[in-house]
């Protein structure tokens, strides 16, 4: 892939370029949730919402909030088109078993429509909310998270001169191929591209993901980003996110403290026999990983894997295969996939310490399609990635909550967070710097 992205920014009329231009450029995991949830869930009503966790950096005066509008606007009227959902259809279990529902796909090509938001500024921040039936906002979150990072993105280049635009992206290729030496010698290793939400852009993410193809060959597995899978023959990645256990939870602490503690399994239930037995990666840290795994009936140890978020990963590997182990299972048949602010020198040591213990993978995420630290010609930081994230903040009526294994990405009312911390027992965990 040849870009000459000095060049495009130099002379570019942003205003005419739409940074989502397809339906498909969002992560995977979303499209296998929006089936779950159109399949279990159609008539949920939800909230959601971006947050900046990166507060020092006040977006408002960065993305201006009229041209988000237009950007969002444009999103929504967007429509999958006919190749995109014949190339839905085309993945399979294994070749055997499509994994979208015919029923599904002819709802997505004709019926899915995105929510309502709306676009608020306080102390600085641009504050984003969507509410509308779960079906329609599900999939805000990643369109929402790439527009808004790709507009601070655009807003640091407009400041540049078309030299200095030049010295910007030559150290950032020179930054990209420096990790790929690093990692195209590792033996036996398994490398994702999950860099979508917090991107430099789609033009960069493709860049870098086109780079990840061409120098690792097969270690390199494929992207989370849909799109980039469909244009590059790639295979699409992903599961499932906090999202459906926050939901869950919330509309399960109407009932008993029982009810709320079993909800965290009642999803993986749900999920296996929307998805036929596949697909079986846990992801235990929404309430928190040592609870989760302590409490869960026999039949989770079955699971394929675990992807670890919010704990550090060599510890949360070692607790799970302490755990399989435990419970009879053979750590070395299943998958641990680490995700969670990576960058090359931690995927090479952790592949390191896990190899021949268990199937090690990385999820390669900001730091692979957003890494422009110290970039920048006159050493500004205006390029330095920013940690946002668009959580749930109601299921039907009720508040939701995450509780994670880092006390910084907590989110949820002061009270209810109380109530689940008892329920869970899940102690308040300790606060981790949280950089993406």
């Amino acid at each position: 892939m040849n870009v000459n992205f000095a060049e495009r920014a130099h002379n570019h009329n942003w205003k005419l370029d739409p940074i989502v231009r397809s339906l498909l450029d969002t992560d995977f995991y979303k499209l296998l949730m929006l089936q779950f949830i159109w399949k279990n869930f159609p008539n949920t009503p939800v909230t959601s919402e971006v947050h900046n966790r990166t507060v020092r950096v006040r977006l408002a005066e960065r993305v201006s909030a009229i041209a988000l509008r237009d950007q969002m606007e444009h999103v929504r009227e967007l429509r999958f088109r006919k190749s995109e959902i014949i190339w839905l259809a085309g993945n399979t279990f294994y070749g055997v078993k499509q994994i979208f529902e015919p029923a599904f796909l002819a709802w997505l090509e004709n019926g899915f429509r995105l929510s309502d938001y709306e676009i608020t500024e306080e102390d600085g921040q641009l504050i984003i909310r969507f509410s509308g039936l779960w079906t329609e906002v599900t999939m805000w979150e990643v369109y929402a998270l790439a527009i808004v990072s790709e507009m601070k993105t655009r807003y640091a280049l407009g400041a540049l001169s078309e030299l200095e635009l030049d010295i910007l992206y030559a150290r950032a290729k020179t930054r990209l191929w420096d990790k790929i030496e690093k990692l195209r010698h590792v033996e036996g290793l398994r490398l994702s591209d999950f860099g979508t939400r917090r991107r430099h852009s789609f033009l960069w993410q493709e860049y870098a993901v086109d780079a990840l193809q061409s120098a690792l060959g097969n270690r390199f597995s494929g992207t989370s980003n849909t799109s980039l899978a469909y244009e590059h023959n790639l295979e699409a990645i992903g599961t499932n996110a906090h999202e459906l256990p926050m939901a869950m939870a919330a509309m399960a602490s109407r009932g008993t403290d029982e009810d709320l503690r079993n909800s965290q399994y009642r999803v993986l239930e749900l999920w296996q026999k929307s998805y036929y037995g596949e697909l079986l990666i846990l992801l235990p840290d929404t309430f928190g990983t040592t609870q989760f795994l302590q409490g869960a009936p026999e039949w989770v140890a079955k699971w394929t894997g675990e992807r670890v978020d919010s704990k550090a990963p060599f510890i949360a590997g070692n607790e799970y295969i302490a755990w399989l182990l435990q419970r009879g299972e053979d750590p070395r048949k299943k998958r641990l996939i680490a995700s969670d602010g990576l960058d090359v020198d931690d995927i090479v040591a952790l592949h390191g310490y896990f190899d021949g213990r268990i199937r090690f993978s990385a999820g390669w995420g900001t730091l692979l399609t957003n890494d422009f630290r110290d970039c920048h010609p006159r050493g500004e930081d205006t390029f330095n990635p920013i940690s946002m994230v668009c959580k749930l903040t109601s299921a039907d009526g009720i508040p939701t909550v995450k509780l994670s294994d880092n006390a910084r990405k907590a989110t949820g009312p002061a009270d209810v967070i109380d109530r689940y911390r008892r329920v869970f027992g899940s102690a308040v965990p300790e606060e981790l710097p949280v950089l993406v």
